[in-house]
């Protein structure tokens, strides 16, 4: 099932940009969600009206857990459940930079097992299905092989490094930063970065889909707590994320954690 699960995906992330790249700098309307939750475009909710609409109707027994849909608690009940963020990176779409990407996962009993980040404006889809590895573009992907912290490039927002998020001191890294978490995530999985770190509890569609693809491609993902992140979960939330390379995987715990 992952496999077929996997191929599900793909077809639809497809779809997803060709919807997305239609509103892409063409100065989409857009506004501020309530409660400080972030913006949201039209293309957003296009995108997510098309994959909640083929998603179920391939897969009607899976449970539906989305940014752009109401939140459905019968989720909780399903084996399977699908986790879409049909836009990660919302604000950069809006800007017109082309670090945005559509988020989809899907989770069996907490786990991730099928999972795509597709970034239409850069022409990179990343894709894993559970025990199959990881992919970007079709090719294998390996996290970087990277052994001292002080040599190590992270992405963290500024904010992210002050000492009071670190127990166990504020490590020796190379800040950078990309605006979605899914990006971040797969640019760890496929080593161009050490790590991402975000100590912010994170959504889990922002982050399954990434999830999977560094763990599959060999990187190690945890989060704030050092525990491995359980999905659709009745909030909806991890711990924050962590992924990293698996040769500094101690050696930053020790700093996350104390």
């Amino acid at each position: 099932m992952p496999v077929r699960d996997l191929e599900l995906l793909l077809d639809v992330a497809e779809e997803a940009g060709n919807i997305a790249l239609k509103h892409f700098q063409q100065d989409p309307e857009h506004w501020d969600k309530p409660g400080e939750q972030g913006p949201v475009s039209v293309a957003d909710l296009e995108v997510n009206r098309m994959l909640e609409f083929r998603l179920q109707a391939a897969r009607p027994d899976y449970g539906w857990l989305s940014e752009e849909s109401p939140d459905d608690p019968e989720r909780l009940e399903c084996e399977r459940t699908f986790i879409i963020d049909p836009i990660d990176g919302t604000r950069s779409f809006i800007a017109g930079h082309e670090n945005f990407a559509h988020s989809l996962a899907v989770a069996k009993n907490g786990v991730v097992t099928a999972a795509v980040v597709h970034m239409p404006a850069k022409s990179l889809t990343f894709a894993a299905s559970i025990g199959g590895g990881a992919t970007l573009n079709g090719e294998p992907i390996t996290p970087s092989t990277i052994e001292a912290l002080d040599q190590a490039e992270a992405l963290i927002a500024k904010p992210m490094m002050d000492a009071s998020y670190w127990p166990g001191g504020v490590p020796p890294l190379r800040r950078n930063f990309r605006s979605s978490l899914a990006y971040r995530l797969s640019l760890v999985a496929n080593g161009r970065f050490d790590a991402m770190i975000t100590f912010r509890p994170a959504w889990e569609w922002d982050v399954a889909a990434g999830d999977l693809i560094c763990t599959e491609a060999g990187a190690s993902v945890f989060d704030t707590k050092g525990k491995v992140p359980v999905y659709n979960s009745r909030g909806a939330k991890t711990a924050g994320m962590i992924a990293c390379a698996p040769r500094i995987r101690d050696s930053l715990l020790s700093h996350v954690t104390g």
